[in-house]
């Protein structure tokens, strides 16, 4: 398994969601800030209220895979915060649709490498 820089403290969260620019599909919430490091260092926080532990781990492992697919294709330095929508429910998605939204979310936010 590869190894993925992550957000753990809760004020590192605090921080992108409060201060971060923040993106809406109909999956996926995405709040973005920059950071002084030459990484991406992501963080996925999924509401218990939502659904069970099962459904909540295979929307992170699903997000996380996502983000590993077009990790090598995005710029350097950004916090970034994966939040569900909760008003969608956790039995109405597939990577396909996951890896589709983070990608809009990512080209609006010109997030991608130019070539």
């Amino acid at each position: 398994m590869r190894k993925i820089n992550t957000l753990k403290k809760n004020y590192e969260f605090k921080n992108v969601i409060k201060k971060g620019q923040f993106f809406v599909r109909k999956h996926i919430i995405i709040y973005l800030t920059k950071n002084n490091k030459n990484k991406n260092i992501i963080g996925i926080a999924i509401n218990t209220k939502l659904c069970n532990a099962v459904k909540r781990n295979r929307i992170k492992r699903l997000i996380r895979e996502s983000f590993y697919k077009e990790e090598k294709f995005l710029k350097e330095g950004y916090n970034i915060v994966f939040l569900w929508n909760k008003k969608e429910p956790a039995e109405n998605f597939d990577f396909q649709t996951i890896n589709e939204e983070m990608r809009e979310i990512f080209k609006d936010a010109g997030l991608f490498k130019e070539n």
